[in-house]
This record gives structure tokens, C-alpha cells and sequence, in this order.
């Protein structure tokens, strides 16, 4: 596997150590609206866009939690819509297991530390992903993606839109 290559994305700084958010429950914790910033990078050729939009997670009624992104990717300036949609399966414990929409395993998550790191094959591909919880209504997702055809690095920031009326 190749070194993941330093770069400066803008935006706040990767958040760790002592100023981390423990979450005792991930499920419960994501549950709302967020507003989503993205900072996405191509390292092999340079190239560069972002995605602006919202999350939402919701139950569907099954105990699962569905986590739906819509918005904007501008990629090199070029905008279009983009969305995705995962599966959070909530645990006992406080974590989850996360799935895609059509129920492959992605990932688990577990917030309890306000951190956590995981690793998804992808065919050749490797996503090397870390999630960072800062406070009650702001989290960070960093992707490190490497393989033949890729070497990308993506930085997502949440922020818990406020609820009207509250």
C-alpha cells in the first residue's frame, strides 16, 4: 500500500486528541438534518471539487437508520447533482455496522472514544477512512482512497442544522 500523501484541504483542522466528543450511542447521535462540506481531491492528476448539500438520518421503521446525502459536486468547476444513500444497523453496544443502500457491508462505527478509524476493500481498491466527533453538532469524515486507478483523499464536515422552533 502506498503512504498516504500530505495534503492541505481547506477548511478546519483534522481534529484529534483531548478536544474529541465521546458519543456513548452513534445512532442516536446522527439522528436529524446536518449540512455537508466536502473537500475532494484527485492526487494523481490534481484535480479537484467539493460537494455542498445536507444529510439526513432518519429510522425507517425496521430499527435500521438511513443515511441519505443529496447537493451539488462541482468537480473542476463543473457542477451536477449527487446523492447517496447508507444503511446504519444500530448495535447494543452504542455502535453500528454501516451498509450501502443495497445491504453490502461497508464499514462498522464505533463513536464511543469520539473516534474511529476502518478499512474497506474495494476490488483493487483500498479506502482507509477515520471519523472524528468534535461536539454535539459537528463531526469529520477523512477518506484516503489508493489502488491502480485511484489516489484520492476526501474531507467531509457535518454540522447538526438547528431544528425550527427549538
Amino acid at each position: 500500500m502506498q503512504s498516504p500523501v500530505p495534503v492541505t484541504l481547506p477548511g478546519p483542522a483534522w481534529p484529534d486528541g483531548p478536544d474529541l466528543y465521546p458519543v456513548p450511542d452513534a445512532a442516536d447521535h446522527l439522528m436529524g438534518e446536518w449540512t455537508v462540506e466536502r473537500t475532494l481531491v484527485d492526487l494523481g492528476t490534481g484535480r479537484s471539487g467539493s460537494f455542498r448539500g445536507t444529510a439526513v438520518f432518519r429510522t425507517d421503521g425496521d430499527g435500521r437508520v438511513l443515511h441519505t446525502e443529496e447537493g451539488e459536486l462541482r468537480w473542476d468547476g463543473t457542477p451536477g447533482r449527487a446523492g447517496r444513500t447508507l444503511v446504519l444497523l444500530p448495535g447494543p453496544d452504542g455502535t453500528c455496522e454501516v451498509t450501502f443502500a443495497d445491504g453490502r457491508f461497508f464499514h462498522d462505527l464505533d463513536l464511543r472514544t469520539g473516534a474511529w478509524a476502518v478499512h474497506h476493500p474495494c476490488a483493487a481498491d483500498s479506502y482507509e477512512g477515520a471519523f472524528a466527533v468534535v461536539s454535539r453538532d459537528e463531526w469529520h469524515v477523512r477518506w484516503r482512497t489508493t489502488g491502480p486507478a485511484k489516489d484520492h483523499l476526501q474531507r467531509t464536515v457535518y454540522r447538526r442544522r438547528p431544528v425550527a422552533g427549538a
